[in-house]
């Protein structure tokens, strides 16, 4: 039996700014930096073989201060853009209430949660889900299956696309999936199923 955790990343710069932020460089804030502590309690005396994260800096930053707070800086770490957070094309860097203004609430709420309306150049919920689960299936789940307890420290859309292929979640209810900033979701998994772990 083996354990996954999704880690959504701790709270950036523009999250705070209420900016779309998608594959923009931006650094956490240091609300987000002051969180970890907070965060990392819910990994404590959890067993941790393998991270995996993406480039963006706010993975790689969260990923650095949970390993700090749990003393466990030298757990080998995988960087790939496969769970990148989704491409807000467009809109990229606009304010959220700004776009609510120009778009409307109801198309804005589309680009950022559904799983099949990509904004202007950006990406769908489906293309996340395209991109994350093959590298998901290929990599991580090999781990687990070799008993290995994996944590996942990502975006949000890129870990709303796991969670979506891990509880079969159907699409027309991807868009009420939501983890908080620095939220943990834990999973059970034997080698074929997954249970949730509360």
């Amino acid at each position: 039996m083996a354990e996954l955790y999704l880690q959504r990343h701790l709270k950036s710069q523009w999250n705070l700014e209420n900016r779309f932020t998608g594959w923009t460089d931006v650094p956490l804030s240091q609300e987000g930096i002051e969180n970890a502590p907070k965060v990392t309690e819910g990994l404590l005396g959890l067993k941790i073989d393998k991270v995996y994260t993406s480039p963006l800096i706010r993975n790689k930053e969260t990923v650095s201060l949970i390993l700090k707070n749990l003393g466990k800086e030298n757990l080998p770490i995988v960087v790939d853009k496969a769970l990148d957070e989704r491409n807000y094309g467009e809109i990229t860097g606009m304010d959220k209430n700004e776009a609510k203004k120009k778009f409307g609430e109801h198309q804005v709420h589309l680009w950022r949660r559904s799983y099949d309306v990509a904004p202007p150049g950006g990406e769908s919920g489906e293309d996340v889900f395209r991109r994350a689960v093959p590298f998901f299936k290929e990599n991580i789940e090999k781990d687990l299956r070799e008993g290995k307890d994996i944590l996942v420290v990502a975006s949000h859309n890129s870990l709303r696309a796991i969670v979506k292929y891990i509880e079969n979640i159907p699409d027309e209810k991807f868009s009420s999936l939501e983890i908080p900033f620095g939220g943990l979701v834990k999973y059970d998994f034997d080698g074929k199923k997954y249970d949730k772990l509360v």
